[in-house]
C-alpha cells in the first residue's frame, strides 16, 4: 500500500527552503515566552544579528550558548575584560568586540531590571500592543513592511534608559516578534492559528508593585 503523501504546511516565505529555518518558524518564532533566560538570550542574539541574517545567528546558536554559559544572567554579569578576550578568540561565534561587550553590560542591566520588575518577562510583556493598534492587513507584504512600531520604540527607549546597548527600535521589534509579544505570522500561514491559541492560553506576567517602564 502506497504511503500517504504528507501535506507541506503553508508558511511565511522568509524561512525559504532551509529545513532548520522552517523548524524555527514552525516551533519557536512567535510563540509566547516568559522564561527570563530565554528572553535574555534572544535579546542578546538579536543584538549580534545586527547587520547580519538571523539564519547566520541561528546556525551558530549552540556555539553562542556554549560560549556565553547558556546565557545565565548572573554568571555573565560577573564577567570582565578577560572574558571579552576569550570570546574574541572563539571562532564559533560572531567575534565583534562591541557586541560582546554589550552582552556583558546587558547582563548587568538585566539583573537590575529583574530586581526592579520581579522578572524580565514582566517588563517585556508590558510593551505588548493593544489589538486595535496591530496592522489591519495581515498579508505577508504588509507585515514585512513593519520593521518598528510605537511599542518597539518605547521598549528600546526604556532599555536604553536602563543602560542596555544594541537595542534599537528595529532590534526591539524583531525581539517582540520572535518572543510572541506580537504574532506576525501571515494570515495564510498555518502556524499563525497555532500561535494565536498559545497566546490566548498564555498568562501574562505582572510586574512587581510600583515598577513602571
Amino acid at each position: 500500500m502506497a504511503a500517504r503523501a504528507t501535506k507541506t504546511p503553508a508558511r511565511c516565505s522568509w524561512p525559504g527552503e532551509h529545513a532548520d529555518y522552517q523548524d524555527y518558524h514552525d516551533t519557536e518564532w512567535g510563540f509566547p515566552v516568559d522564561d527570563d533566560r530565554h528572553l535574555f538570550e534572544k535579546l542578546c542574539l538579536e543584538g549580534f544579528q545586527s547587520g547580519l541574517s538571523w539564519l547566520t545567528i541561528l546556525r551558530k546558536r549552540d556555539n553562542f550558548r556554549k560560549a556565553f554559559a547558556n546565557f545565565e544572567i548572573d554568571r555573565i554579569a560577573r564577567w570582565d575584560e578577560r572574558s571579552v578576550v576569550r570570546l574574541l578568540g572563539d571562532a564559533g561565534i560572531i567575534r565583534h568586540r562591541g557586541k560582546i561587550e554589550a552582552t556583558l553590560n546587558n547582563a548587568r542591566c538585566a539583573r537590575a531590571l529583574r530586581d526592579e520588575f520581579g522578572s524580565l518577562s514582566a517588563f517585556f510583556w508590558g510593551f505588548e500592543p493593544q489589538q486595535a493598534d496591530r496592522p489591519k492587513k495581515l498579508d505577508e507584504k504588509s507585515l514585512l513592511a513593519v520593521s518598528q512600531t510605537a511599542e518597539s520604540k518605547a521598549l528600546a527607549k526604556a532599555l536604553k534608559k536602563r543602560g542596555f546597548r544594541f537595542v534599537g527600535p528595529t532590534t526591539a521589534y524583531a525581539f517582540m516578534q520572535s518572543m510572541g509579544i506580537v504574532n506576525d505570522h501571515a494570515a495564510h500561514c498555518d502556524t499563525r492559528a497555532i500561535v494565536e491559541r498559545e497566546r490566548r492560553r498564555f498568562k501574562r506576567p505582572t510586574p512587581r508593585s510600583g515598577a513602571t517602564a
